[in-house]
């Protein structure tokens, strides 16, 4: 689920000889330092339990059909791997569904950014129409029905339990779904052949041709906005042309014309496990992905090698999940 954004920019790339001397981190002029990610960070274990419990629980949704599991599914990068995401009923939502691994180290929530922490994140599925399609006032009665929930939320919240309490716990676990120890990590932390010499080639296109002015910081991406179409008219070229509410980004939270087509850039984290791409979920492949993105954020034809290569760094960044690679 990614705007995969390769777009000019002031990024000075290491010279390909520095590549394999930078031992922690690559350091970007004009952007942030490209960095391994944290470790899972240390939560009470009670409220981790409770907000995983709620993340599996399909009583959240108006017809006990879906849970926040359901569109974010941890067996499949934490996403659904589909155009779009499917509420109930058969509701088709709008956009394409964005991972929930590493989503606490996003800058915003959301394609357009509309939300500011997970926890605003965590409400806006509850409530949408095309999604779980309910409210509070429905989701609270029916959890309340169950002893084990009223007990956890008494012991872990004063207020008890509410929309608040509700999503805090969620946001809480979602904290905890890392996907640290990636190849590129091992090589960010000193461990030089962690990367192949192909997926480094592919490293040194990334920087050079400059997808690291956007995909920068911890997650590769997650901390900026830009437009999508900088060098070319994405919107018009693609083949499904009309557009839609979801193609106007950012421009439907603030109103404002330069926030047209402008979306938060992804982070590339896991990157390989979450096809589709972009917001509407069209590219079905990374290497149509970076063909895209190099037509149209570039404006460069960007050759056959020079793409495999950069897929094969794009797929040194799957992590970790408990204990075990992403699949």
């Amino acid at each position: 689920m990614l705007v995969l954004v390769l777009w000019f920019g002031n990024v000075k790339p290491p010279a390909a000889d520095a590549l394999l001397a930078s031992p922690h981190a690559t350091q970007l002029h004009g952007g942030d330092a490209l960095l391994p990610l944290p470790p899972v960070p240390a939560l009470p274990e009670e409220k981790v339990a409770l907000g995983k419990r709620l993340f599996f629980d399909q009583r959240l949704s108006h017809d006990n059909s879906l849970a926040c599991a359901g569109c974010h599914d941890l067996a499949r990068g934490g996403s659904d791997r589909l155009p779009a995401a499917i509420g109930i009923a058969g509701a088709r939502g709008s956009v394409n569904t964005p991972t929930v691994f590493n989503a606490a180290l996003n800058f915003v929530q959301f394609w357009d950014g509309r939300a500011s922490t997970l926890e605003e994140q965590a409400a806006g599925p509850v409530h949408n129409p095309l999604e779980m399609a309910s409210s509070w006032a429905e989701v609270i009665p029916k959890l309340k029905l169950d002893s084990d929930y009223r007990r956890a939320f008494q012991q872990l919240y004063p207020e008890g339990m509410s929309g608040q309490s509700i999503v805090d716990a969620i946001a809480t676990y979602e904290r905890t779904l890392l996907t640290p120890n990636s190849p590129f990590d091992r090589f960010l932390r000193g461990e030089k052949s962690a990367l192949s010499p192909r997926e480094l080639d592919g490293y040194r296109h990334f920087l050079e041709y400059g997808c690291a002015s956007c995909h920068q910081g911890v997650l590769i991406g997650g901390n900026m906005y830009q437009r999508f179409g900088v060098m070319g008219d994405y919107f018009r070229d693609r083949p499904v042309a009309r557009l839609i509410p979801a193609d106007l980004g950012r421009f439907n939270v603030t109103g404002r014309e330069e926030d047209r087509h402008v979306f938060k850039v992804p982070s590339l984290r896991n990157v390989a496990v979450t096809a589709p791409y972009f917001h509407d979920g069209s590219a079905d492949t990374l290497e149509k992905a970076v063909v895209i993105m190099g037509r149209y954020q570039l404006g460069r034809e960007l050759s056959e090698i020079d793409v495999q290569a950069i897929v094969a760094f794009l797929r040194t960044l799957t992590g970790e999940w408990e204990g075990q690679r992403l699949q």
